[in-house]
């Protein structure tokens, strides 16, 4: 492992995050890092690598306006249990995810099903990949970007058209191998529930629980 804690983890993985979603550097704070997105419903995110009641109930308490995200290393209960007025939990919980990259490692791509394209690219230091179908439209894609040693692999999709197919594997294989030609000795992950399995059969291992809450729009009054 190249983390002694989750805490260094989620530091590295928030840059990163940051870097996939051509967000502006995260900010610094006591409890963790803010991240600015600026987009419809993800104005942005607040991220504690070590969540505690007070911090999160000082923090839903204050932010007033929706699209406001948190997420936190605890378990999904305990966040829901803390979070103010107006805030929910909207989603299943994940968890952050790892793995060592060995630049020394023969790792051998999964193949394509009959009719299936894959196509890779760079854009503003953002690795692409995807995998169109026959009929040209996009089946699966994914996006890694590369701070220092550590890759962050992110917007892992597969059309639930198409799932069941290893085209999961041939986004993941195609990220992590461009990740290690540039440099990266680690990666990391968030992982939804349904994703972790796939996540773990290709060698990925579970470093904390991660939960996400959203605060809403105001009721119409």
């Amino acid at each position: 492992m190249h983390f002694t804690n989750t805490t260094e983890a989620v530091r590295a993985w928030v840059r990163g995050w940051a870097l996939s979603r051509g967000a502006v550097e995260p900010a610094a704070l006591p409890w963790g890092f803010t991240v600015s997105l600026g987009l419809p419903g993800h104005v942005m995110s607040h991220v504690l690598p070590t969540a505690d009641e007070a911090t999160v109930r000082e923090l839903t308490g204050g932010a007033t306006g929706p699209g406001v995200w948190l997420k936190a290393f605890v378990p999904a209960e305990s966040l829901a249990s803390w979070i103010g007025p107006g805030w929910s939990v909207p989603s299943a919980p994940g968890c952050l995810m790892s793995i060592d990259l060995d630049a020394n490692t023969v790792r051998t791509p999964p193949p394509l099903p009959g009719g299936y394209r894959l196509r890779s690219w760079t854009r503003s230091g953002v690795v692409h990949a995807r995998v169109h179908a026959p009929d040209g439209t996009v089946a699966a894609r994914g996006q890694t970007s590369v701070d220092g040693t550590t890759a962050v692999v992110d917007k892992i999709e597969t059309h639930p058209a198409h799932r069941r197919r290893g085209l999961g594997r041939v986004i993941i294989h195609t990220l992590v191998d461009a990740a290690t030609e540039r440099g990266a000795t680690v990666g990391l992950l968030a992982s939804t529930a349904e994703g972790r399995a796939l996540y773990e059969a290709t060698g990925w291992h579970v470093v904390a629980p991660l939960a996400n809450a959203l605060r809403g729009p105001d009721p119409v009054s």
